[in-house]
């Protein structure tokens, strides 16, 4: 075998290694663009929670071109952003609370229940308590 014939073939494998680096550089640029997308809707996400955002989907009218990540994987001036969509669409946000949005239930003064409401059992202890008292 001559050097020759063996040419051909590390030529095509140094290309087919070509090809495949960059179909993997490729690949890696995509998935770290898909990864900052991410990131930056997970931040914003969690902006839109603290300005009282009720409806997420809310999300979706910003536009995500100039938002920046700095070095500490947070977005520089989502505070400023949620403010700002707040006064442009103020419908989207309710008030800004950290705890629960749940409302406390009406106080209401306990109802006597009914002697028809009581089983026997409880009758009986009831009408035992009502004497003691007398």
């Amino acid at each position: 075998m001559s050097e020759t014939e063996t040419d051909p073939p590390v030529e095509r494998s140094v290309e087919e290694l070509r090809a495949h680096a960059e179909a993997l550089e490729r690949q890696l640029r995509e998935a770290s663009e898909a990864a900052h997308t991410r990131l930056v809707r997970a931040e914003l996400k969690a902006e839109a929670l603290r300005a009282g955002m009720v409806d997420l989907d809310g999300l979706k009218l910003l536009d995500l071109s100039s938002v920046k990540l700095n070095e500490a994987g947070e977005v520089d001036g989502a505070a400023a952003l949620m403010s700002e969509l707040k006064g442009r669409k103020p419908w989207l946000f309710g008030g800004a609370s950290s705890s629960s949005r749940a409302a406390p239930p009406p106080s209401q003064p306990p109802k006597a229940k009914l002697a028809t409401e009581m089983s026997v059992d409880e009758w009986r202890a009831a009408r035992a308590d009502m004497l003691r008292r007398r």
